[in-house]
């Protein structure tokens, strides 16, 4: 089981009905491919460095889960299908972001 971090930028036009479908669409998709989630943060209405589909924002989401490394692909293959992505990215963590996500994380919690 690999360690991974996925970042998805989602299209500003949607409700916040319609985020939390997709939010929870893709965490689905990734527990009933062996996915363990860490962590799941909503980093909320982001403005853009450049525009992305004429849209000078979006709504960020970084999900931290453990999965074999089979199940990125249909995972990508899913953002790629979806309109509603404007850009995802996924990454495999070694051991020093692995501790530098557990210090964000805990330093999130002390936040709230």
């Amino acid at each position: 089981m690999n360690h991974y971090e996925t970042v998805f930028i989602l299209n500003p036009v949607l409700s916040d009905d319609q985020i939390k479908e997709t939010v929870k669409k893709y965490e689905d998709f990734l527990v009933s491919n062996g996915a363990k989630m860490i962590s799941k943060e909503n980093w909320g209405l982001k403005k853009l460095a450049y525009p992305i589909q004429h849209k000078k924002s979006g709504f960020y989401h970084l999900f931290e889960f453990t999965v074999p490394g089979e199940a990125i692909e249909p995972l990508e293959l899913e953002f790629r299908r979806d309109e509603r992505m404007m850009r995802y990215l996924t990454v495999r963590l070694d051991k020093h972001a692995i501790a530098w996500a557990e210090k964000r994380r805990n330093r999130n919690k002390e936040k709230a």
